[in-house]
């Protein structure tokens, strides 16, 4: 199998001694952490080889075939405010297959209201913050007025915080809400609503440094910010096929199931990364996979206290996916209050199905459910689904299948911000990426597009290259 300029299907990797200027680096996974590396640091010349165990590129925001279907293994969505991530479907030239819609819209609805009644929708106006939200707020159905009014306060209080503090780290989203004035239904019905799906934490699990910047980046910062986009393709055409094709067009050497061994210093102050068969010789390293390889891989000394990274919990997804013999949603996407059904988003165009709907569910700290088995979860699911979709009780249910992923993120605890290192290690050459790395946002694919800038900016300045190709949106969301 060939990618660019290198070849490695149980072969020889090509000669990797002779360095242009800019120097040798190689990247350790092929996820958007180390994807986005590679190309920021072959963009600033740097010559770059990328390697990555699976068949594939994109990490844990990738497709698979299912018979005449291509299937994505969960349902990714992203916010205007994710500048990182949209520079990187630009990078990659697929930011018109991942469009964001032109004004926020989630339609909200509560099965523990009457039909014809339950839905609700949060929206915003074309006004400045935090007015953008007054209106959807103030007819926003499943809250008491009281509970409107006090929603608006804690949001006041939440735009308050600084960030940058280190005490936030240490409290709950959930106790902070409390003592806010926050009903457990407001937290149910709104906070957690939005919490949910960005921090894969209900508000007492998460930290209230990473529930304040989600929610003061996405809702409290520019009147578009939480805009929603998701791919309206299926994902490995952007993060496998586009990304492969902008590798090779930055002259990135890409190779595929080709897992790393081991990394260590060599007598010429470089680096040797193995992987079955054969040695690469670096300048820098970027080892952009999860902190448990990480850890795993990382030579002694190079973090003052490499234990932390087994201490950052992690956190999974379960997505859901049925096909019916017919259409039984009209919107894009919906969110459901009162059953156990999370997000719903119609995959039909996007997954080449050409009779009927595919729905896909996306549940988030599905801690109790990741591992059961597919007939409990058809048994739990297709009943609320017809609870929630009319149109479903007379449909046929073609396909149910489930997709988990037991470590879909880190778990956003209260304390997990001290555990999180930076790009830097404290071994000269070697550096760290990846969604989990102190980026500052919780674990999604922009964390990890800022992590792989990240990375590469440190080790561009190590090698002694100009930082002024990096992109720059490090200060536009902060």
């Amino acid at each position: 199998m060939t990618h660019g300029n290198g070849t490695r299907d149980g072969g020889q990797l090509a000669d990797v001694s002779a360095l242009r200027p800019g120097g040798h680096a190689v990247v350790v996974g092929g996820g958007l952490a180390g994807v986005t590396a590679a190309l920021a640091l072959a963009d600033a010349g740097v010559r770059v080889t990328l390697l990555e165990g699976r068949p594939r590129l994109g990490g844990l925001a990738f497709s698979f075939q299912r018979g005449d279907l291509t299937v994505d293994n969960g349902q990714h969505v992203y916010l205007r405010c994710c500048t990182a991530y949209r520079w990187f479907l630009d990078r990659i030239g697929g930011a018109a297959l991942a469009p964001v819609q032109d004004r926020l819209d989630v339609p909200v609805l509560d099965l523990a209201r009457p039909e014809g009644r339950r839905l609700g929708r949060l929206r915003r106006d074309a006004l400045p913050v935090p007015l953008h939200l007054g209106r959807s707020l103030a007819t926003y159905p499943h809250l008491s007025l009281a509970e409107r009014a006090s929603v608006g306060r804690a949001a006041l209080a939440l735009k308050g915080l600084d960030l940058a503090d280190p005490a936030l780290d240490t409290q709950d989203f959930g106790s902070w809400l409390a003592a806010h004035g926050q009903s457990a239904r407001a937290i149910e019905a709104l906070w957690d609503l939005v919490g949910v799906a960005t921090l894969n934490a209900v508000a007492g699990d998460a930290s209230l440094g990473l529930a304040a910047m989600v929610f003061k980046t996405g809702l409290l910062s520019d009147p578009g910010a939480a805009d929603i986009g998701w791919a309206h393709v299926p994902l490995g055409e952007l993060h496998d096929r586009l990304a492969r094709k902008a590798l090779d067009s930055a002259g990135v050497r890409t190779e595929v199931r080709t897992r790393v061994t081991s990394i260590r210093t060599n007598e010429n102050g470089g680096w040797s990364v193995q992987v079955p068969g054969e040695t690469l010789e670096a300048d820098a390293v970027v080892l952009a996979v999860p902190q448990r390889e990480a850890h795993d891989l990382l030579p002694a000394g190079a973090l003052d206290a490499p234990g932390n990274l087994l201490e950052i919990g992690t956190a999974p997804i379960l997505n859901v996916h049925v096909i019916y013999d017919r259409k039984v949603l009209a919107t894009p996407f919906l969110t459901a209050l009162g059953t156990p059904v999370q997000w719903v988003f119609d995959r039909t165009d996007a997954s080449g199905l050409k009779e009927g709907q595919y729905l896909a569910l996306s549940q988030s700290t599905a801690q109790n459910e990741i591992d059961e088995p597919v007939a409990a979860l058809r048994e739990r699911y297709l009943p609320e689904l017809e609870r929630l979709l009319p149109r479903t009780r007379g449909a046929e249910v073609k396909d149910f299948f489930v997709t988990r992923e037991r470590t879909a993120t880190f778990a956003p605890a209260p304390g997990v911000g001290r555990l999180r290192p930076g790009a830097r290690t404290k071994a000269s050459g070697l550096y760290l990426a990846g969604a989990w790395t102190a980026t500052g946002w919780p674990a999604t694919m922009e964390s990890a597009v800022r992590s792989g800038v990240g990375a590469a900016g440190a080790a561009l300045g190590a090698l002694g290259r100009s930082r002024g190709l990096l992109p720059d949106f490090f200060e536009e969301a902060a």
